[in-house]
């Protein structure tokens, strides 16, 4: 998938949020998940914990903080 096709997956409202950039209009922040990837939690712990996200949820947060 592009950076392009990724950076699609990134979103904002002003009623989600408080209008941060969440992840495909979930609940999840980017900010957020950056957090979690930053730590010593794994990608495959985050989809586990996380049914609804995906890997390329995760690549997209990498390339929107890029």
């Amino acid at each position: 998938m592009s950076e392009e096709e990724l950076l699609k997956r990134i979103t904002t409202s002003p009623d989600l949020c408080h209008g941060k950039p969440c992840i495909r209009g979930l609940r999840y922040p980017v900010e957020w998940l950056l957090e979690l990837l930053s730590g010593e939690t794994t990608e495959a712990e985050i989809l586990t914990d996380y049914p609804d996200l995906e890997a390329d949820d995760l690549r997209a947060a990498h390339a929107f903080a890029a």
